[in-house]
């Protein structure tokens, strides 16, 4: 990763201070409380790849900011640079230039062990392909990500029990991925993604190997989530999934061409329940 890292990632900066945020340990630690700073801001990011007449803009001058609690649907065709963004939001790309904020903290200036910790407790990934261990209870599936961030296993066994409670699975805790449908394998995910407690749970393409009721179930699932105050971030080229957000982002060519608000952002002190849970 850092072969493709920005130019002016590399600068020397005080080991104590990186990017409006400070630094603890290989910890990075935002400087504004959790309901003052947006979820995401995102500025002016530009994605090329290649270069001279080859070079292809996969973004191009994208710009916007996520509030805690939204729930937004970024829609756009093959090629549309929906998928370089969702990559970014991720930190599993980074940009050509432009900055981006994930919870207060420039995720640009973060060394590859940080942005590992940015992604296992600050970002929540669903996927299309449920990505589930086979022949692993539901249970084991979910607690991964607590295993590798370190908690011991009392403590990672009741927080996935309480995450596949969320999703309604709490009864197919012991059953394997083989053993449940693609919707229950789907919701597993889910559990899995909302068990570090993120900030940010970013989705793409969640519905898009699912038949009508899994789908339904799922988007229920993500209803209810954002309802209780979690910040989700929904890629997809289906509208009828995209209804389901608050505020809905259109990409053509590596740039936004619609930002529509589809229903209000929830009320702060729902925010900051979420924010305490």
């Amino acid at each position: 990763m850092s072969a493709n890292r920005p130019a002016d990632a590399g600068r020397q900066m005080n080991p104590d201070r990186q990017g409006g945020h400070t630094v603890t340990g290989n910890r990075p630690v935002p400087e504004q409380s959790g309901l003052e700073r947006p979820v995401l801001d995102v500025r002016n990011l530009i994605k090329t790849y290649g270069a001279g007449e080859t070079a292809v803009h996969a973004l191009r001058g994208v710009s916007l900011t996520v509030q805690r609690g939204d729930y937004v649907a970024i829609m756009g065709s093959s090629g549309s640079g929906k998928s370089t963004l969702m990559n970014i939001l991720g930190c599993l790309d980074i940009p050509t230039s432009g900055r981006y904020l994930l919870d207060g903290v420039d995720v640009s200036r973060l060394s590859d062990r940080q942005l590992a910790l940015v992604r296992n407790r600050r970002i929540g990934f669903v996927f299309q392909s449920f990505n589930l261990i086979p022949r692993t209870s539901a249970l084991s599936n979910v607690e991964l990500p607590l295993a590798y961030a370190g908690l011991k296993s009392a403590e990672r066994r009741r927080r996935a029990r309480a995450a596949l409670a969320l999703v309604g699975l709490a009864d197919r805790e012991n059953h394997e991925p083989n053993q449940l449908s693609g919707g229950q394998q789907q919701r597993v995910a889910v559990a899995r993604a909302l068990v570090t407690a993120p900030a940010l749970v970013l989705a793409d393409e969640p519905t898009g190997n699912l038949d009508t009721q899994s789908t339904a179930d799922v988007l229920g699932v993500l209803d209810r989530l954002n309802r209780s105050g979690r910040t989700i971030v929904l890629i997809t080229h289906e509208p009828d999934v995209a209804e389901h957000a608050r505020r809905l982002i259109r990409l053509v060519d590596g740039r936004i061409v619609q930002d529509a608000r589809q229903a209000p952002l929830p009320q702060p002190r729902h925010l900051a329940q979420a924010v305490d849970a």
